[in-house]
Order: C-alpha cells, then structure tokens, then sequence
C-alpha cells in the first residue's frame, strides 16, 4: 500500500468508502454485512487504514456496519471519517444529538477525520448562519479531542466553496471533492484545487473513476 503523509499521521492512499457497500435484494437500506465484513477484513489485510461512513448512506445503517466491523481491530490501527448531514436542511438544528449517535453507531470515542458534508448551493446559506451553531460545536468537539481534525466536502460551485472558506476557512483541515480526468472541466475541479491551494487546504479525492 502507498501512504501519504498528513501531519504527522500515515494515510492510505486508497481508502474504503462505505457508500455502495453490497446490499441484499437490491434493497439500499439492506446491508449484507457478512460480505461488508469480508471486504473490510480485505481492505485492513491490505494495509488501507482511511475508512469514510456518513449518517445518510445506506439508510442509516452504513455507521452501524462500519462500526461493527471496525469493533474487532484496535481503534489505533484505523483512522475513521464521518460527516454532518446538511445536505438534509431539516438537520441544521441537531448538529449535537446527530454527533453524538454517530459516535454510538461506529463504536468510537472520537472520529479521525469529520467533515461538514456537501457544501453547496443548496445549504451553504445555512452552513453560514450562526443560529445553527454548527461550526462552533464542532470546533468545540475538536477541542475536547472529539474529533481530530475537522473538514468538509463540497459539490457546489467555486463560488460557494469560496463564500465557505472565506468564513471558516481558516478552521478547515482537509476538503473531498470529486476529483477525475473528466471532472476536472466539467465540474470545475481545476478551480476548485486551485481555490483550496489559496487556503493551504490538502484535497481528498472522492469519484476518482467516471
């Protein structure tokens, strides 16, 4: 396995991402986690050490999945990454009660990396208003070692990610964006690395393939 270095911690340069993990008929919410657990067992034998969930995959229940078949390896051996749901507006408000389930459905006491996920035009205006609080408990979190380093993932437009980082920018640690040979135009994905070079800002890669 290739690793790259990110501060002073050793990253797969391929991580398992538990988005489209096997379901059983056809049923997205139906995870077969007897085949999950074998691919995870896989992904670890083979030195992959970056494991990404989030609250909405698969239902739910990706969290649950991930967490139980993490639970048999040391918790040092694997960095976990998870994320705040705002692309579902009605979440906006629950950025403590939504937190602190994630920990109880992966089987953590903190999350290696968490990102703000999906940045874009649809809820970056929320994402902004403090009324929410978002980023400042997740600041807080990150104090308490809660979560070691803090993130976010965009879909949005240049612009949006720029009105993003120009009011948190300087708190964010990494940002996954989909990043391919295709994308680099169609989406923009030039100007978008561009924009996070400004910021310092490292790029994880998410639909390397298109």
């Amino acid at each position: 396995m290739i690793y790259k270095s990110f501060q002073n911690q050793k990253l797969s340069a391929l991580g398992l991402g538990t988005m489209r993990l096997p379901v059983l008929e056809g049923d997205d919410a139906r995870v077969d986690e007897a085949q999950a657990e074998q691919m995870f067992d896989y992904a670890m034998a083979q030195g992959v050490n970056y494991y990404d969930t989030a609250w909405g995959y698969h239902g739910g229940n990706s969290e649950l999945v991930t967490g139980r078949c993490l639970a048999k390896y040391p918790r040092e051996s694997f960095y976990l990454a998870d994320k705040f749901p705002g692309y579902d507006l009605s979440n906006m408000d629950k950025v403590e009660q939504i937190f602190e389930e994630q920990l109880k459905k992966c089987q953590v006491g903190y999350f290696d990396f968490y990102l703000l996920h999906n940045v874009c035009e649809m809820n970056i205006d929320a994402y902004l208003d403090p009324k929410y609080g978002i980023h400042d408990y997740l600041m807080k979190q990150k104090q308490n070692g809660r979560i070691r380093h803090l993130g976010f993932s965009a879909h949005g437009s240049v612009a949006v990610m720029k009105r993003f980082l120009e009011a948190y920018g300087k708190d964010m640690e990494f940002c996954q964006i989909q990043l391919n040979y295709l994308d680099w135009e169609f989406q923009d994905a030039k100007g978008k690395v561009e924009l996070l070079q400004q910021y310092g800002i490292p790029v994880w890669v998410m639909e390397p393939l298109r």
